[in-house]
């Protein structure tokens, strides 16, 4: 961006850094919260440029037409035993992995 003109007021402001953080469950000091609002801002103002341009009579850079060899065929493969699948696991029982409970029961539910 060129020095001599005038720049324009920011699209970011501390209140979208704010929220963007606390959605991202980021924990930002204010040094970092300046930083970041002066870096998104940036790349909005150059997200501008881009849509500023005339691209009408430009052909598109990839073939429209179908992609070909995008799939593999379904074929059987060898694949890990269960013993190298949890091999890795901190913990096992009766050949499943075992994690905390995501849901805590309150009690309130019905059977």
């Amino acid at each position: 961006m060129s020095e001599d003109r005038p720049k324009a007021p920011s699209m970011i402001d501390a209140a979208i850094v704010a929220r963007v953080a606390r959605l991202s469950r980021l924990e930002l000091t204010p040094d970092e919260r300046r930083l970041f609002q002066v870096q998104l801002g940036s790349i909005l103002e150059s997200f501008q440029q881009l849509a500023a341009l005339e691209l009408g009579d430009v052909p598109p850079a990839a073939p429209g037409g179908p992609a070909a060899g995008v799939m593999r065929d379904d074929l059987p493969v060898a694949c890990l035993s269960r013993e190298d699948a949890l091999a890795n696991a901190p913990e096992t029982a009766d050949g499943y992995v075992v994690v905390p409970p995501v849901i805590e029961d309150d009690g309130s539910r019905a059977p």
